[in-house]
């Protein structure tokens, strides 16, 4: 995982010398200098290609983790015509170059991302029905003047594109980069692709497409194919040629990745220790239930305890890196943060997370409050496509913001296919329903526990209820945090917030902080207008409060919820 940056000239010809905050900058001098504000992203390498007679500058800020002697950025193809620069990782890579080698005998791919170019060159904006995994990048044929961009299906791999005052066309990986040369900005969409000329004014147009977006599924529950997916997105997410490890709330979701990598991992190696991290405030409890996991799984853990103000120092910094100002995108990133940085300490470029399990199987404690099947379907799939604005942001930004690649089999294309796949009355948690020839009361992601009951995972937290990751590490900061910002935020000032902000109006005192820090760093109305606020279903009833126990499912019987 990296950061690119991208800047093509509005006419196709060469850039001229451009003035920037006061002096004038060849095209390479910019393109450096911008792409130097998400250097953090690739601390270990740069990479710069400029095509000066066409307009054209990519930059590559690289991490690392596959091919790490091999796979400086940007890739260019034989016969030097295409060049690209890729964000992420490609899963299957191994399998396709084993095809692309049928066709181009002694192929061997630097890293994972080269296979790109080559199936560009045989199937065009195609390639993207044959790669999985996480990734945004730009790829550029000379020949043609034409490029094609691209975004993986959930938008795992962040990506924008702005337009600055001359035309001339920008991506990156981070907003940042942007901000002070664009007065266009916006999100590419994920499970899009944009290809053509610049001149063509590219339009996104979606390549990803699954039947569950339209359609109610009713296909029954194999909890042994369920099971057999899982295990299979894991081990696709394993390579990896530097040391990695697993976070581990203590969930079910985390847990589980935990305890399949580390028994594929001892497939290869007997006495393999996964390296597992959990975070939390003292007595939180995340750390409970995490302890039992590592010892179930014989994980090498480390816990790492913060307190409110520590993270309350960190507010303003994680602001700047996350480019939100969502309030629960904010507050689960706070643990997340202070976490990274002690993770890369040690040595670690690569972590799996379980992020996505409560997007495919309905698991927030909303879902129980769903009024049917279809509803409780429809929601599902609206969240999926939220994704990449709410909890996968925070889970990319937050860990690349300290050069540590954050990876997420549950968001495994095939994997979310299959269950995005099963009927809705299988999933839905709460509801009195037929379920293997029994009547039962379920708990949320009940088919996914079910498909693991026995041996992966100790009861107590297999059958664990679903917290918010920052309810779970402690609730005095989800306390605090309204407390704070309420000392930064005047009454008179939160009445006339519509008039300040009518982008998003913030309706909390702690949403309207958030959102000043914001603006302070991100100013104007392009910049807010990429953010998009999360909050339950109101309409089931929920209150906007994001947090797990406003949801009234804590500390009632389900039914009650």
């Amino acid at each position: 995982m990296c950061g690119i940056l991208a800047i093509f000239s509005a006419n196709g010809e060469a850039i001229g010398a451009t003035n920037f905050q006061g002096s004038d900058h060849s095209l390479r001098e910019l393109a450096y200098r911008q792409s130097g504000k998400q250097r953090h992203r690739g601390p270990d390498d740069t990479g710069v290609l400029v095509i000066e007679e066409q307009g054209v500058a990519l930059v590559h800020e690289r991490l690392a983790v596959i091919g790490v002697e091999t796979g400086h950025q940007p890739l260019v193809s034989q016969d030097g015509n295409v060049a690209l620069i890729a964000n992420g990782e490609i899963y299957n890579y191994v399998e396709l170059a084993k095809q692309i080698g049928k066709r181009l005998p002694g192929y061997r791919p630097r890293s994972d991302c080269n296979v790109i170019i080559e199936l560009y060159e045989e199937h065009g904006q195609e390639l993207l029905q044959h790669i999985t995994g996480m990734f945004s990048f730009v790829l550029y044929d000379r020949r043609r003047r034409q490029l094609l961009v691209a975004r993986d299906p959930y938008g795992i791999i962040p990506l924008y594109i702005g337009q600055d005052a001359r035309g001339n066309l920008w991506f990156a990986s981070e907003m940042k980069c942007l901000m002070g040369v664009c007065e266009r900005l916006q999100i590419f969409p994920p499970g899009h692709l944009a290809a053509g000329t610049v001149q063509q004014q590219l339009q996104p147009v979606r390549y990803h497409n699954p039947s569950w977006r339209q359609l109610t599924p009713t296909r029954p529950v194999d909890l042994q194919e369920l099971r057999h997916q899982l295990e299979l997105a894991v081990r696709s997410h394993l390579q990896c040629d530097v040391p990695f490890g697993a976070l581990l709330s203590g969930g079910v979701d985390s847990s589980l990745i935990a305890s399949i990598a580390a028994k594929i991992m001892r497939e290869r190696d007997a006495n393999y220790k996964l390296r597992t991290f959990s975070v939390g405030m003292p007595g939180s409890p995340d750390f409970e239930h995490a302890r039992l996991v590592a010892q179930h799984i014989g994980s090498q853990h480390t816990e790492i305890s913060f307190t409110v103000e520590d993270c309350l120092d960190g507010l303003r910094d994680l602001i700047y890196h996350l480019e939100s100002y969502d309030i629960a995108t904010v507050r689960c990133s706070l643990p997340m943060f202070y976490l990274a940085r002690h993770v890369k300490s040690t040595g670690i470029k690569m972590i799996l997370s379980g992020e996505g399990a409560d997007e495919i199987f309905g698991g927030y404690l909303y879902f129980h409050k769903a009024p049917n099947y279809e509803q409780f379907h429809e929601e599902m799939v609206t969240i999926c496509e939220r994704l990449h604005v709410s909890d996968i942001l925070r889970a990319n930004k937050v860990t690349m913001s300290k050069g540590l690649e954050l990876r997420v089999p549950f968001l495994d294309t095939q994997l979310v296919n299959h269950v995005m796949s099963i009927r809705p009355q299988d999933k839905i948690p709460g509801a009195l329903n037929e379920f293997g020839g029994e009547r039962k009361w379920r708990m949320e992601k009940f088919v996914l526990r079910k498909a693991f009951a026995g041996d992966y995972l100790p009861d107590a937290v297999l059958w664990r209820q679903k917290e918010q990751f920052s309810d779970g590490v402690g609730y005095a900061l989800i306390d605090a945090l309204p407390e704070f910002a309420a000392r930064h935020v005047t009454d008179a000032q939160l009445q006339a917030a519509e008039q300040r902000f009518p982008i998003n109006p913030p309706k909390t005192k702690e949403a309207y902080y958030y959102r000043c820090i914001f603006e302070e760093q991100f100013p104007g109305d392009a910049a807010a207008s990429t953010v998009a606020k999360w909050t339950p279903r109101q309409d089931w009833g929920c209150p906007e409060d994001p947090s797990g126990r406003a949801q009234a499912a804590h500390n009632q019987a389900y039914g009650k919820c």
